[in-house]
Formats: C-alpha cells, structure tokens, sequence
C-alpha cells in the first residue's frame, strides 16, 4: 500500500492507494477515530454496488459499525436535488448523527453526491472516499463536492474534506473500456497541467494503462494524485493556483450540459475540452506543436478529440455563461503554453472561443 498526504494543516488526510484495501474499510475508520456508536452511510450505484458493496459492509460490521446502505443509479442524473434530498432522508431515518461518517464507495457522480451530503447533513459530517473508477483519483482528491443544476454543471457545492481516500486499484478491473479511457483523461491532464514528462510517460504507456496493468495504473494514480495534493494544499479554496486543475473544463462542462449528462462521460468531454485548450493556447502565440501533441496524447488513450457537428457553437456559447469559473463577466480559460505549463487567462476573447468550438466539430476546420 502506498500513502500519500494532502497537506491543508487540520484538514490535512492521507491517500491509500494499492490492492485488497476494501476489506480493510472497517480497521482503516476504526483507526482514524470514527466512533462505532453512530451509524455509517455507504452512498453508491447500482454497477457498483453487485460488485463491492458486500465486500464494505462486512469490513465494516466486522468492527462493530451499524450500516446504512443507498443505492442510487449509475451516471451524472444521481447528481441532482431530488437525489440528494433523498440521501438525507435515508440518512435521517438511519439514525445519523454528529459523529456519522459517509463513505463515497465509486466513481465521481457518487463522491461528489455524498460528499455533498456529507458536507451538508447536520451541517457537516466526517465523509470518507472510496473510488473505483480512474476518473475519481481526480475526484476524490480536494474536497470539493456538489451536485448539478439543469442549466450548470456543480453549481450547488461545497468544500468538504475527506477523512481519507482509500484507492483499491482492484476495483478498476471490472471497468468498461470507455469508463476506462475517460479516468486517463484526468490523469494526462495532471501531466499536461504541471509535469511535462508525466504526460509523455501517460503516451508511451498508454497500451499498458488501457489494458489495466497494475504497475502503470498505481505509478500513474499515484503521480496524478500527488499533481493534485501538491495543487490542492497550496490553494485549497481555488483563489489561484488550483484553477489550474479545470484544464479543458470550460468547454467541457458545457459540452457535458448541452448534449445531456451521459451522453459524453466527464473524461471524454473534458478531452475534447483540452484539445479546444491547446487551440486557444496556439491562437495566443503558443507552438502548433501544441494542438498536435496534446491531440496525438488524447487520441493515444481512446479519447475523442472533436464534437458532433450537429452541437450548437451558440448553446456551447451560452452554457459556458452558467460556469462557475466566470468572475465578473470575463471569459476565464485555464490556457497551456506548452506541454507541462498552463496559464490562467482572464482576457479570453468570446470571437475566439467561438472559432475553436467550431474548429472542435468533427466536419468544421481545425484551428
């Protein structure tokens, strides 16, 4: 098992990354002070839940915890007020109270729902994640949580810190191709954001990764993952630095809300989000070597790298409005300079994002 620490002071919490770690739930809460007296929730999805869910609650009866289990469907609809009102009744009539914990046992849809849950239930209890999907290393690690508006992607949120995040990279194994190419998303994107040879080493393992080998998958969580900490706990709030971390989200976000949650899984969308990056970056004076490297490092794992042309650039356009990275009316975008370097750019002209979105459509013209 490797550790890793995301250090913010008394919020500080460790990261367990490695193999058989589900079966150890129970010990790890015991040990990090989780009273047995309370019940525990265990918020998850119906693809998870036949798989690991048993594997939990046994750990965690085994140490003398009454559990509380709710199982909501799998995809970015669980994300929603209705969803989340019903967690807190279950979470009510369970008997939760102030010394409560809620695990996150999946992917990013459900540590973000329970998270938020927890963040919000009596105005705040001990939440812990336990991912099982690629795409939540990126997740789970930061504290941020929320679910969604019909008009915006993780408006309603909040900051809540994990007590821990415990990676069984076992759970990995049971991944559809897809799900699997879009959790690599997120992991180049570290790479792409702050460690240039990272993001070289994502391409040139990138068949490695694709077919689960677990060597490449704990280096690269555990590379991604310590990209974030050391982000996360110089600007735990995002007042500069972390908004480094929404590299393609822009558009992503907004592809995500236009052509329905699901359509494109948040990795894919966020793909197409950078390659609209690294076109902005080349249109402020970047090398073309950008655009085409970072497509090529994309495409390397299974990404897609442009939109259906039937996408409306207006209604990208007007989705972006709704993003909670616009201050003040300015057109805010995470900008790389190079492979390994970002800028945030607060003078982004609107005709210029128009231009990419429209360069991104599978029959438009590359910028």
């Amino acid at each position: 098992m490797k550790t890793l620490n995301v250090d913010l002071g008394e919020r500080s919490y460790p990261i367990y990354i490695g193999s058989g770690l589900l079966a150890k739930t129970g010990s790890q809460l015991a040990q990090h002070g989780v009273s047995s007296k309370s019940p525990i929730m265990v918020i998850t999805d119906d693809q998870i839940a036949p798989h690991y869910l048993q594997i939990v609650k046994d750990s965690l009866e085994q140490e003398g915890y009454k559990v509380v289990s709710a199982v909501v469907q799998s995809g970015e609809t669980s994300k929603s007020l209705s969803v989340y009102t019903e967690m807190m009744t279950l979470a009510i009539e369970g008997g939760l109270d102030r010394s409560s914990a809620i695990l996150a046992l999946g992917g990013g849809v459900v540590g973000d729902l329970a998270g938020f849950v927890a963040a919000t239930y009596m105005r705040g209890v001990r939440f812990v994640q336990i991912p099982t999907t690629i795409l939540a290393h990126d997740s789970s690690v930061g504290g941020k949580v929320a679910v969604n508006h019909p008009l915006a992607k993780n408006i309603i949120g909040a900051f809540h810190q994990p007590e821990f995040v415990l990676y069984d990279v076992d759970t990995l194994k049971t991944l559809p191709p897809r799900e699997v190419s879009a959790g690599l998303a997120e992991m180049l994107k570290h790479g792409l954001i702050q460690d240039e040879d990272f993001a070289y080493w994502c391409e040139e393992h990138a068949n490695k990764l694709l077919s689960l080998d677990k060597d490449s998958l704990v280096y690269g969580l555990l590379r991604g993952c310590s990209i974030k900490a050391d982000i996360v706990s110089q600007d735990e709030r995002e007042n500069g630095i972390r908004a480094t971390l929404n590299l393609g989200h822009t558009i992503g976000h907004a592809i995500e809300a236009i052509a329905g949650y699901g359509k494109f899984l948040h990795g894919e969308a966020i793909s197409i989000g950078m390659v609209g990056a690294a076109q902005l970056g080349v249109l402020r004076g970047a090398d073309p070597a950008l655009y085409t490297t970072t497509k090529r490092m994309l495409e390397a794992l299974n990404l897609p790298t442009s939109l259906p042309a039937d996408i409306s650039t207006d209604d990208i356009l007007a989705a972006m409005m709704h993003d909670k990275k616009f201050r003040e009316g300015l057109m805010v975008f995470i900008i790389p300079t190079k492979i390994g370097e970002v800028v945030v750019a607060n003078d982004v002209r609107v005709q210029d994002v128009r231009d990419v979105i429209d360069g991104l459509k599978e029959r438009g013209v590359n910028v």
